[in-house]
C-alpha cells in the first residue's frame, strides 16, 4: 500500500527519481510527433519494432506492461514503485452549506471536496487566502465559523461574482481583485493566514510558495497544475537537491505529465486523433516538398479545419506555412500515412509515458523540498482518484513553531 511523503524522508525519493530519469533521458526527452526515428530505437530494436506494428486501438487500451518486449517491463515496475504516494487521510470536514454547491461543475466540486477534506494541520486555521480564487468555491467551502476568508483573483467579472456569492451565503470573505505576479500580492500575506491554490498554473503557485513562505504563512496547502506555465524556456529549481541535478527541463519536458486527458469524451478524443493524423499526414508532405528531413511546426487551427477535404487541408497549411507545393502529391496515400503514423506515434509514446508521473513527482518534490528549506513541515500524497483529475498531487505545509 503506497504511503503519503513526509519530511525529513522527502529527500530520498527525489534523490530517487532523480536518478531515474536522468540515467533513462534518451527515452523520455525526444518526441514522437516530431520525429521519424528515434535514437532509442537502434538501442531496443526488439521493442522498437513490436511497438510500430501495433494499432491505435492497441495504444488506447491499458495492455499489461509484461506482454510488451524489454526494458518496457522493468521500466515501468521501477517507474510505478518511485511514483506511488499514498492518498492523504480525509479530515472529516463538516458537510458544505446550503447549496454552496450551486452553480459549480460536478466534477470541480468533487475536485473542491476532495481538496479540502485532505487539509489537516495542527495549528487551527483563522483566516484562509483563496490564491488565483475564481468565484472563491474553494475558500467557501473551507469557511468554517471563528474564520475568515479572503480570495484574490485577477479577472474583475470573477472577482465580482464571487463576493455576491459570499454575501448571499452571509459569509466573512472579501474578493479582491489582484495580479498575483505583483508585488502588491505579498500585501495580503501574513503568519496568520493559511493559502490554499487548487490547480494554479505554473509560475502562479511558484509564486504563492516563494511569498507565502517567504511572509512565514502558517499553512501552504497547493495541488500544482500546467509545469510548463513559466518564464522563459527552461524550468528554474527551486530547491537545493534540484537546483544541483543533471536534468535541464525545457518547456516540451515540463509538458510531459499534462500529456493524458482522462477526462476526455469520445467526441473530444476522435476530434484529437483526427487532427493529429492529418498533422502527421502534411508532415510528411512537407518534408517532401522541402527536402528537408525536420519536423515543422503548425499553429493550432480552428475545429472546422477537420471538415475540410484533406487536400484542401494541406494546401491552405501549406499556404500559411509558406512550403511551396510542387507535383501531384498522392493526397489519398498521405492520408493514409497520417493515420499509420499516428498509430506509430502513440505506441512508441508508451515509451516516454512510463516517466510522466515520475517527472510530476520530481517537480512537485522540488516544490516540497524547496518548503523544507523555508522551515516547514511538509506532506504529500494525493488528495483524490487519478480519474477525477489526473492533477491530483497535494502539497501540505505547515510552519515549524
Amino acid at each position: 500500500m503506497p504511503t503519503t511523503l513526509h519530511s525529513p524522508h522527502l529527500h530520498d525519493r527525489f534523490q530517487a527519481l532523480d536518478q531515474f530519469l536522468a540515467e533513462h533521458q534518451p527515452l523520455w526527452k525526444p518526441r514522437p510527433f516530431t520525429a521519424l526515428r528515434l535514437d532509442w530505437e537502434a538501442t531496443y530494436p526488439e521493442l522498437a519494432a513490436h511497438l510500430r506494428q501495433c494499432s491505435l486501438a492497441d495504444a488506447e487500451a491499458d495492455l499489461d506492461p509484461q506482454s510488451l518486449p524489454a526494458p518496457f517491463p522493468q521500466l515501468a515496475a521501477q517507474a510505478l514503485q518511485l511514483s506511488s504516494v499514498g492518498e492523504l487521510p480525509d479530515t472529516g470536514l463538516p458537510p458544505a452549506g446550503h447549496r454552496l454547491d450551486v452553480n459549480v461543475p460536478g466534477r470541480k466540486w468533487q475536485q473542491i471536496e476532495a481538496f479540502s477534506r485532505r487539509l489537516g494541520f495542527a495549528q487551527q486555521t483563522r483566516h484562509w487566502l483563496d490564491w488565483c480564487s475564481g468565484k472563491g468555491h474553494l475558500g467557501r467551502r473551507l469557511l468554517q465559523p471563528d474564520q475568515q476568508l479572503t480570495c484574490l483573483e485577477y479577472d474583475p467579472a470573477l472577482v465580482e461574482a464571487g463576493q455576491a456569492l459570499s454575501d448571499h451565503h452571509h459569509l466573512p470573505a472579501s474578493h479582491i481583485r489582484q495580479d498575483v505576479m505583483t508585488a502588491g500580492s505579498a500585501e495580503h500575506l501574513g503568519g496568520e493566514k493559511s493559502v490554499v491554490a487548487l490547480h494554479a498554473c505554473g509560475e502562479l503557485h511558484v509564486q504563492l510558495l516563494r511569498l507565502a513562505s517567504q511572509h512565514g504563512c502558517r499553512h501552504i496547502a497547493v495541488a500544482p497544475c500546467c509545469y510548463n506555465r513559466i518564464h522563459g524556456k527552461h524550468y528554474q529549481p527551486l530547491s537545493t537537491a534540484a537546483q544541483r541535478s543533471p536534468l535541464a527541463l525545457t518547456l516540451i519536458d515540463l509538458a510531459l505529465p499534462l500529456s493524458e486527458a482522462v477526462t476526455a469524451g469520445a467526441r473530444v478524443r476522435h476530434q484529437r486523433d483526427r487532427s493529429m493524423a492529418r498533422r502527421l499526414g502534411f508532415d510528411l508532405l512537407q518534408r517532401e516538398q522541402r527536402q528537408r528531413d525536420e519536423y515543422l511546426s503548425t499553429p493550432s487551427l480552428p475545429i472546422a479545419w477537420l471538415d475540410k477535404p484533406f487536400e484542401q487541408y494541406c494546401r491552405e497549411l501549406a499556404e500559411l506555412r509558406q512550403v511551396p507545393l510542387s507535383g501531384n502529391p498522392d493526397w489519398a496515400a498521405l492520408e493514409a500515412a497520417g493515420w499509420q503514423r499516428l498509430a506509430e506515434v502513440r505506441n512508441l509514446e508508451r515509451v516516454r509515458n512510463l516517466f510522466r508521473r515520475p517527472l510530476e513527482l520530481w517537480l512537485v518534490l522540488d516544490r516540497a523540498l524547496f518548503l523544507e528549506e523555508q522551515g516547514y513541515r511538509v506532506s504529500l500524497g494525493s488528495f483524490c482518484d487519478y480519474s477525477l483529475t489526473p492533477r491530483n498531487l497535494l502539497l501540505l505545509a505547515e510552519r515549524n513553531r
